[in-house]
């Protein structure tokens, strides 16, 4: 297991010698004590660079300032309707993502500040690696490193501009004014992001990174289809891809790119290239993906002494997490962050966080351990550990997938492969006083796991792994967390393949893997199977967006109508269930506070003010506008 615990350090070993300042137009990525004339000056130098381009993802996922995780698909979990905003009464962070509202005028800058330091960093290893006198030999090694870096910056420009619409494109480390002007998403970034990544296929070698944490061929050829499925539903109003009536997209010309124009059938050709060459399979078993399918977790299922998870004890041991080709670096696994033990307690600068190295989701969405210190104790929670509880899984798709269930006369495992029911998993957990918004629902997949084996109640599973070291940590209930955060699974090629076709074998594939009826193609079938497979992983939201361009993002889409679903529901309110406390908008409705911001979240007015007049803020964000201000609920 030692791989799973150190699998990041190569991409993250350079991560430290670069420096940011916090703001978008001043940042320089390079080496401090060098120029741009020296350096990069041999191969291993553009490594560097390459590292350090990716290690913002960690920042991204492991981060946290300001009382939230800095994970875009976490922010987009919490706005979706597959969760609440929950936690205590101070987080009002997560509240104020789940209801549309904003506490601050700056309280969503940290990401906006992140990814234009993620591209920032592409660019400049984009411009400055021929400063390497490559040889004839080495030319393989030269469009891969490039590859990646145009990659990385059609990654980051992609969060950036779903989470904060129409941004300045910033394609250059020499930012001049006419860079610095707002651009319509729709006409400029989006065909710069897809041509991005149309570099990175065509220079990038055909080979699979095999769970590296780096990009390959196939993950650009994945994220080409998520990108151009989201701008075809969202821009341009595609109800229904698989008829075939999505336009074409104006690519750019740069290197790997030749300009000319992106079908749908490119894409879908991409996808079936890495159905087709990619040597990708879903994992046997669901649970294989998700840590607490560990085989020391199902070793004590297995010896009759202790405690017994009886969830995975009918799995096959060789199916468990830690176990080859399961769980990190597994065989459906085309990107994601890695993470390593080498996280530290203190909150430290934007870029080199300290937590960066620990995936915090999983102490975001762990079971809250309030003034009663009940919960996080393993007869309470067994093999669950405590967190913030922030994000909890709604009734709603609770209670969708129940009616998906019983409607169709099938058990979906993936629904408690997904999801804690505590009233009925978890018999002895009770809600602390300060409890609020939550379903009585957990998450189960990015859940920190124990063990009887471990010292103490709140040790992780991981501490009994071969290759942990805690001589680096200094708070094990945060740091303690190295389950991949998966990007982009087979699973995800699978379904986008189905929804472009119409094809439905490609989503038969998953839905047998879950032990599901198989189903003809309908549009609402491919939409509720992204639901069920993707839960809580946050596409949701984005999911949802795009299928509401084709009512134009009203109040009556797609989107509107699922979030607004969530009014009345039940909920815990000062640690209390009570049928008498139900979930209620804090300022309007969601389906009126989605049709006025389309799903965008507010740039950072200091970001604005900084740019002079050449940025504005997006729709239903006005700072006098009283419902889209925080209020407190509870």
């Amino acid at each position: 297991m030692k791989k799973y615990i150190l699998s990041s350090l190569a991409v993250l070993s350079a991560a430290t010698m670069f420096t940011s300042c916090n703001d978008m137009l001043d940042t320089d990525p390079r080496v401090t004590d060098l120029t741009a004339a020296t350096f990069p000056g041999k191969p291993a130098d553009v490594e560097a660079l390459n590292a350090a381009t990716y290690s913002i993802m960690n920042t991204l996922g492991g981060g946290d300032q300001s009382g939230i995780l800095n994970n875009p698909f976490y922010w987009w979990s919490l706005m979706s309707d597959d969760c609440y905003g929950s936690g205590g009464l101070q987080d009002n962070v997560a509240k104020s993502l789940h209801h549309f509202t904003t506490a601050g005028a700056n309280q969503y800058e940290q990401d906006f500040i992140l990814l234009y330091g993620g591209i920032s960093r592409a660019n400049n290893q984009i411009e400055t690696i021929d400063n390497v006198a490559w040889t004839d030999k080495q030319q393989d090694q030269r469009k891969q490193l490039l590859g990646e870096g145009f990659f990385m910056r059609g990654f980051y420009t992609l969060l950036l501009t779903q989470l904060y619409g129409d941004v300045p494109l910033i394609t250059s480390t020499v930012i001049t004014d006419e860079m610095q002007q707002q651009v319509s998403a729709e006409d400029v970034i989006y065909p710069q992001i897809l041509s991005d990544f149309v570099s990175a296929k065509n220079l990038m070698k055909p080979e699979r990174a095999n769970g590296s944490g780096h990009a390959d061929k196939f993950s650009a050829e994945a994220f080409i289809a998520r990108a151009y499925m989201f701008w075809a539903g969202f821009y341009k109003g595609v109800g229904e891809l698989a008829n075939g009536s999505a336009p074409a997209i104006e690519l750019v010309e740069q290197e790997g790119c030749q300009g000319g124009s992106l079908s749908q059938a490119d894409v879908v050709a991409g996808l079936r290239d890495i159905v087709n060459n990619g040597g990708y399979k879903l994992c046997e078993d669901f649970r294989s993906l998700w840590q607490y399918s560990n085989s020391l977790l199902w070793d004590e299922a297995h010896d009759g002494v202790g405690h017994a998870y009886e969830f995975i004890a009918d799995m096959k041991r060789e199916n468990c997490f830690d176990q080859p080709g399961m769980g990190n670096g597994n065989t459906e696994e085309l990107f994601q962050i890695q993470f390593m033990n080498a996280s530290k307690w203190a909150i430290g600068g934007t870029y080199n966080n300290p937590r960066m190295y620990s995936n915090y989701l999983s102490c975001f969405w762990g079971l809250r351990n309030g003034a009663t210190n009940d919960n996080g104790k393993r007869d309470k929670t067994y093999p669950f550990n405590q967190g913030w509880g922030q994000g909890t899984p709604s009734c709603n798709i609770w209670d969708d997938w129940t009616y998906a269930e019983n409607n169709g006369g099938y058990t979906d495992i993936r629904k408690l492969a997904s999801l804690i029911d505590l009233d009925n998993e978890l018999e002895s957990y009770t809600y602390e006083k300060d409890d609020n918004e939550e379903s009585g629902y957990a998450v189960k997949k990015y859940a920190d796991v124990n063990l009887d084996a471990c010292a103490a109640d709140n040790d992780s599973w991981w501490s009994k792994c071969e290759g942990y070291s805690s001589s680096s940590l200094d708070n094990k209930q945060q740091g303690d967390h190295f389950e991949d955060y998966y990007l982009m699974r087979y699973a995800d090629v699978l379904l986008m393949l189905t929804e472009l076709t119409g094809e439905a074998q490609w989503m038969n594939m998953v839905q047998a893997r879950a032990g599901v009826p198989q189903t003809a193609y309908s549009l609402r079938n491919v939409q509720d199977e992204r639901r069920w497979e993707f839960a809580l992983e946050g596409l949701r939201f984005n999911d949802m967006r795009r299928w509401s361009g084709v009512d134009n993002h009203s109040e009556s889409s797609y989107a509107a109508k699922a979030l607004q679903a969530q009014k009345g529901k039940q909920i815990v309110c000062l640690g209390q269930k009570s049928a008498k406390r139900t979930l209620e908008h804090m300022t309007c409705s969601w389906s009126k506070r989605y049709a006025a911001t389309k799903g965008f979240l507010p740039k950072p007015q200091a970001q604005i003010t900084l740019m002079n007049g050449k940025m504005e803020q997006n729709p239903g964000w006005d700072i006098d506008d009283p419902e889209a201000q925080y209020k407190v609920l509870y």
